[in-house]
């Protein structure tokens, strides 16, 4: 693989790692801020759901800057806000200015998630489209491992909650300088500003057969007829509805509420806050370690078999985890134990494919848009979880 299309892709995927460490920096912050400005349940909840909130603002309307100024000048206003809603939470000043913030970098997060895998699925060789796709989730879960382990690190420490948020501005900054570094992917310039010399260029890099890849790119644009397709047509049908699903069932399994308060599980089970800390980052390591394993295989034996795979596992998991709270026959070792295995299975399926599959699912003249459906329905079920999923 060239040289040149491993950093693009590594760079892009840096909005992952962000969206990753923002999603769970904040639960080793969420505490403290409780007792600092004295919250109750519902305040509380509001605290920490309302970058859900801009999450799903976010996914629904990332598509549309993304096809008018292009991927790139896109993600590099979600890197800025990202640099933005870290330093202004870590220094607010009290809960109103610290949930503005915290929604800024909300609306990072779901625009990332979808103008980065279609920034990747669009400069990818096929061949390899699977693999720097997962390195999106990959760069997820990696940035959920750091979150955990800086938030164990910086515990203790005067004002520990305000550098566990303001830590994410480091990387935020680094994501903002490398963007400059990435072309914008050839697709949209040939779709959207009819820029052939550009693209071809950029074609080059990851495919030899550069006339075919733009004869595709052209091709894709209109169907048969020469009519532009409409997304929500009955040729879309079945990408529409499994994108949907997919997107739902992903967070039914309760993964983005265990990401937000596995150090309060953690307590519930007996255990003290820097054991529940260094749990914490124990999962966030079981995580990443399992969707490094997942891109081994998502190339070699597919996308649903990974899937069927990891839904006997969530199945299984969730079922013993719920036995050990309630009926408590296991001590406080079981729910560690099973939320451990439970991660493992959920990295290895419904993490590492999610974003693979929707951005790949739909063809080219609609794939912004169908990564908005997706990654949209999956925050607004994520809202959804964090805020009833509440221990």
């Amino acid at each position: 693989m060239n040289s040149k299309l491993i950093l693009w892709s590594i760079t892009v995927s840096l909005g992952g790692f962000l969206f990753g460490m923002d999603v769970a920096v904040i639960s080793g912050a969420e505490q403290d801020i409780q007792r600092l400005w004295n919250l109750n349940t519902l305040q509380h909840g509001l605290a920490v759901a309302i970058a859900l909130y801009g999450t799903v603002i976010g996914a629904g309307f990332g598509g549309l800057p993304s096809d008018k100024f292009g991927r790139k000048r896109t993600l590099q206003w979600i890197a800025f806000l990202f640099i933005i809603s870290a330093l202004g939470s870590a220094i607010a000043p009290e809960v109103n200015t610290f949930m503005l913030f915290r929604f800024f970098g909300g609306l990072s997060i779901g625009a990332s998630s979808v103008v980065a895998p279609i920034y990747i699925s669009e400069i990818a060789p096929p061949k390899y489209r699977g693999r720097m796709g997962i390195s999106f989730q990959l760069n997820i879960v990696l940035g959920i491992l750091v979150a955990y382990v800086s938030n164990y690190f910086l515990a203790g420490i005067p004002d520990d909650w305000r550098w566990m948020l303001g830590i994410v501005a480091i990387p935020a900054v680094l994501f903002f300088v490398l963007l400059f570094l990435t072309p914008e992917t050839p697709r949209w310039l040939i779709l959207h500003k009819g820029n052939m010399v550009e693209a071809r260029k950029i074609i080059a890099y990851t495919d030899p057969q550069v006339d075919k890849v733009v004869d595709e790119i052209v091709q894709s644009k209109t169907d048969q007829h020469g009519v532009e397709d409409k997304f929500f047509s009955k040729k879309f049908k079945t990408p529409i509805l499994l994108a949907f699903l997919f997107a739902v069932f992903n967070q039914l399994s309760g993964i983005n509420a265990i990401i937000y308060y596995s150090p309060r599980i953690f307590e519930m089970t007996g255990l003290g806050t820097n054991s529940s800390l260094l749990s914490t980052a124990g999962l966030g390591a079981i995580n990443f370690a399992f969707t490094l394993l997942a891109m081994n295989f998502i190339d070699r034996i597919g996308r649903r078999t990974l899937m069927l795979i990891g839904s006997f596992g969530l199945i299984f998991t969730l079922a013993m985890v719920s036995y050990s709270f309630y009926a408590a026959n296991f001590g406080g070792w079981a729910v560690p134990v099973f939320l451990f295995i439970y991660i493992a299975f959920f990295a290895f399926s419904q993490g590492a494919v999610i974003w693979v599959f929707i951005s790949e699912i739909f063809p080219n003249q609609v794939r912004a848009k169908g990564q908005t459906l997706g990654s949209a329905t999956h925050w607004i079920m994520a809202t959804i979880i964090a805020i009833v999923g509440q221990p």
